[in-house]
């Protein structure tokens, strides 16, 4: 006999319905997602020996440079020499007005004149005294007054004669006189102009030794270069060519350009290097343990350390961590890192923008980081 239709309805919900609670009951038992982690690309630190090369340009200074001024003052009436011409020592360079200090030699020639013949008079008192005094023409005191008056007079006749000597020394300071040989390279005063004394007049290159002299950014020279010769060329000719040594490194910076200011002595110059001649050269600093690394590993850290250099480093758990790092040179499309980083380290290279410390990160890829020998 067929079913009911009613039961058979009632059925047919009774087999949904426990499907239904199949299905619900298998989805309560399914594994949540594993979180998703920052994927990375690191190199392996790989320190090698890194010997940085400067590239330099300059010129060509003499070793010995003077500032000639007149050590009085006084208006500037001619002027025998201009920039670029070459001197004698003893040459007269330029000349002052000397009205005023030939007056002053006058007035004390006037008043040794003076002086002298009030000693005449005073000795001839004193002679007179003497005679008298053993004679009894005249007292002790007289006698003690004539000598007194005769010392007075010589002591004046010195003083006016010294004076009189300045004065002369004076009027010959109204020449500005060379005291060696050299190259004029400046000139600071013009004829007519009032000068003090000690103003500086011209500026003088004494012949001798040549330096060759370059502005050198400091960070370049964190330790100074060894005493390996340097061949400094000639600019407009490479073939002109000399070979010095290192003699100066300035230990002040300069405050206008931020650089020091390097001077290499240079051997006997060949034809065609003279003074004030562009030159060019190549200093390499001692070799350090350092470690090449693309601008995109380089970040600021954090903490004490803020705003300082530092790179993303990935330890065996695959867990990122900031380190601060001393940057050696920065290079074109690199960074060369002198402090801070050991061999076999992982550091971040790509994909580090949204780390942070501690943060579980997944490696795209691993390659080398050295120095390479970049220059």
């Amino acid at each position: 006999m067929p079913a009911h239709p009613s039961l058979l309805r009632n059925g047919l919900k009774a087999v949904a319905l426990g499907v239904c609670l199949i299905a619900l009951s298998g989805c309560g038992k399914e594994k949540p997602a594993d979180p998703v982690h920052p994927r990375v690309q690191v190199q392996e630190v790989k320190t090698t020996e890194f010997a940085a090369t400067v590239a330099l340009t300059g010129d060509i200074q003499a070793r010995v440079q003077t500032q000639l001024s007149f050590r009085v003052g006084g208006k500037i009436i001619q002027r025998m020499v201009d920039v670029g011409d070459r001197i004698t020592a003893k040459q007269v360079l330029a000349k002052l007005d000397p009205k005023d200090l030939q007056t002053n030699v006058d007035s004390a020639i006037a008043a040794e004149a003076a002086e002298q013949a009030r000693v005449k008079q005073t000795s001839a008192a004193f002679v007179r005294q003497e005679k008298l005094l053993p004679k009894g023409y005249t007292s002790k005191s007289e006698y003690d007054a004539a000598q007194a008056q005769l010392r007075s007079s010589q002591s004046a006749l010195k003083a006016a004669q010294a004076q009189l000597a300045n004065a002369r020394e004076q009027l010959g300071y109204t020449s500005l006189i060379a005291d060696a040989p050299g190259v004029i390279t400046a000139r600071q005063a013009e004829v007519g102009q009032v000068v003090q004394a000690t103003m500086p007049i011209f500026s003088l290159a004494r012949d001798g030794e040549r330096d060759a002299v370059f502005n050198v950014y400091e960070s370049l020279f964190v330790q100074p270069p060894g005493d390996e010769p340097v061949e400094v060329t000639l600019l407009d000719n490479p073939n002109i060519k000399v070979s010095g040594k290192v003699r100066e490194i300035t230990p002040a910076v300069s405050a206008q350009t931020g650089t020091l200011q390097v001077k290499i002595a240079l051997d006997t110059l060949p034809e065609g290097m003279d003074l004030g001649s562009v030159v060019s050269a190549a200093l390499s600093v001692p070799a350090r343990q350092s470690v090449e690394l693309p601008w995109s590993a380089l970040t600021k850290g954090l903490g004490e350390h803020l705003g300082q250099p530092a790179v993303w480093i990935v330890d065996e758990q695959n867990k990122a961590s900031l380190r601060p790092v001393t940057v050696g040179r920065y290079l074109t499309g690199k960074v060369i890192i002198t402090e801070g980083l050991k061999n076999g380290e992982k550091v971040v290279v790509a994909g580090n923008q949204l780390l942070h410390p501690d943060m579980q990160v997944e490696l795209a890829g691993v390659s080398s980081a050295s120095a390479g020998g970049a220059q």
